[in-house]
């Protein structure tokens, strides 16, 4: 699986932009979220999820990993497709998805094109609880998580519990409380201990 292109931003659009890696181009399609992030970028690092069906291949791009990470937790919910997806990330930045879902606005989700009233309630239905925690981590201590720092051993621990599908601020938060109480951990003592304080 392709996990991220960095390299040189050839041709940008709003919804797709050809990536120059070592003189192998990259065709990633993006959302207007993330073509806002890099419009004024000549080059730069996208995370990426890389979609194989029978018809094609298509490499999807995204300027950060929170994006990514709605992106995947949007595809998985049923009647919503990559293309519904990158739609809502188009009309509408990350944390206002998040939002919208948390606190039941089936209305505003249903501005989103391609999204009716059936699949806004499914969204909020398989992703409410999912998101809940999240979104409100993000209100209450964005400030202080940001400024967290870890050793490489912890960074490799945030990742790891991130791919487990812990998201990113109870990933770090945990991490730092496992931080704070060994001494010289090695990062599988590091994780087992971080999902203790979650």
């Amino acid at each position: 699986m392709i996990a991220f292109v960095k390299g040189k931003f050839v041709n940008k659009t709003p919804a797709n932009v050809i990536v120059d890696v070592n003189d192998l181009g990259y065709d990633v399609n993006i959302s207007l979220h993330t073509y806002s992030a890099i419009a004024e970028l000549d080059s730069g690092l996208l995370y990426t999820h890389l979609q194989i069906t029978e018809n094609a291949q298509t490499l999807y791009g995204f300027f950060s990993l929170q994006e990514k990470e709605l992106f995947l937790q949007l595809i998985n919910v049923s009647g919503v497709g990559a293309s519904t997806a990158r739609m809502m990330l188009s009309g509408m930045k990350p944390e206002e998805i998040v939002k919208a879902i948390v606190q039941q606005n089936v209305k505003q989700l249903e501005t989103i094109k391609g999204i009716g009233k059936k699949t806004a309630e499914r969204l909020i239905v398989e992703l409410k609880d999912k998101l809940a925690k999240q979104h409100n981590e993000n209100v209450a201590g964005v400030s202080d998580v940001a400024s967290v720092s870890f050793s490489n051993v912890g960074a490799d621990a945030v990742t790891a519990l991130i791919a487990l599908g812990i998201n990113r601020l109870m990933a770090e938060n945990a991490v730092k409380k496992a931080e704070e109480t060994l001494n010289n951990p090695r990062v599988e003592e590091l994780i087992k201990t971080a999902l203790k304080n979650i």
